[in-house]
């Protein structure tokens, strides 16, 4: 297993290297955290020596980072930044005596936004209701709401609760003043109410029905869904294809914007369209785009692989193959001041 090892200067270097060596990981590199000032001359390690961590991650890429570092140049808090800032690179975080797993998160195929804090009672409630409530003026948002009180199964509230409605849920035992009715009454959008029992170190709980919320949430069905951006680290390159593939059963529309290899899988999956920029359009076609011909030629190929529309974009315009029900598919073309328009016949 590929590790970044975090140490200190308090320890002789002698020994960091010795135990990199005997520890059972293959060390890439290792992160300074501090105690220099003991330090003699250059130090051998016998790994890449880092002063900052993102830039070990990024070029790194380990699976676990092991912290052989101590106190007092990393006490309590200190380690748990470093700790906080691994996990949210998907990473694992060991010591001598812990281990950290970064929460796994489940697939969802519809555009989601997560709110959440490093403490409690912060305002997350607040702030989710703020949000939802701002994304409602031109969306059809539902807010998924995880709560110690909430329901033991996942309930919808489709309007802004009552106080009659309040007042009789408190009577029959319920917990009425619950995350999934206060959003509902503060942001006035679709909620439905989980709950949860248990918070781990590292933000994972150890029971929830928010998983059944959340298919409760897809149920209720959109017509188009986007599928936006890079997939995060240990996202199975699949992801977007997955998605795209269950969508389609749903008869949901889907319109992919990705790049790499989740992008070549996610178009030959069929989303509804696809929009890759010049350089994503020629990694898919595997050539340089030069004139208007090769562009055409990248539109149908692109296509061919499963795209129904696609849409290459360019810092001034965008070519586009667009299908129309009743006109066939229709070539387009815009930028620089001129536009054109081409029709195929199925």
């Amino acid at each position: 297993m590929r590790a970044l090892a975090v140490i200190d200067g308090e320890h002789y270097a002698s020994t960091v290297r010795d135990a990199l060596a005997e520890l059972p990981y293959e060390f890439v590199g290792a992160l300074m955290a501090g105690g220099t000032e003991k330090l003699r001359g250059d130090s051998d390690y016998g790994v890449p020596l880092y002063d900052e961590l993102e830039e070990a991650l990024r070029e790194l890429e380990p699976e676990l980072v092991l912290d052989l570092s101590d106190e007092p140049v990393l006490g309590p808090a200190a380690r748990f930044r470093v700790a906080s800032r691994v996990l949210a690179a998907g990473i694992a975080y060991a010591g001598a005596d812990f281990r950290f797993e970064p929460p796994e998160l489940e697939a969802f195929s519809l555009p989601s936004l997560a709110v959440f804090a490093t403490g409690k009672r912060v305002g997350k409630t607040a702030v989710s209701a703020h949000v939802g409530r701002l994304l409602s003026r031109d969306r059809d948002v539902i807010a998924v709401a995880m709560g110690r009180g909430g329901p033991a199964t996942p309930e919808v509230a489709e309007s802004p609760p009552s106080l009659d409605e309040l007042l009789a849920l408190s009577r029959a035992g319920s917990h009425a003043a619950s995350d999934y009715l206060e959003i509902a009454a503060a942001a006035r959008v679709v909620t439905i109410g989980c709950r949860r029992c248990g918070g781990g170190l590292a933000g994972a709980v150890a029971s929830s029905n928010v998983q059944a919320g959340a298919e409760l949430a897809l149920q209720r069905g959109a017509d188009f869904v986007v599928l936006s951006g890079s997939l995060p680290r240990k996202v199975p390159t699949t992801f977007y294809a997955d998605a795209v593939r269950d969508l389609g059963r749903r008869d949901v529309r889907v319109v992919l914007d990705s790049e790499g290899e989740p992008l070549r899988l996610a178009v030959e999956a069929g989303p509804f369209l696809v929009s890759p920029n010049q350089r994503e359009a020629e990694q898919l076609v595997g050539q340089e785009l030069e004139d208007d011909d090769d562009f055409l030629m990248a539109l149908d190929a692109i296509a061919e692989m499963g795209a129904r529309n696609v849409l290459i974009t360019l810092e001034n315009g965008c070519f586009a193959l667009m299908r129309f029900a009743g006109f066939g598919m229709i070539y387009l073309k815009s930028g620089s001041g001129h536009a054109f328009a081409r029709k195929r016949l199925w």
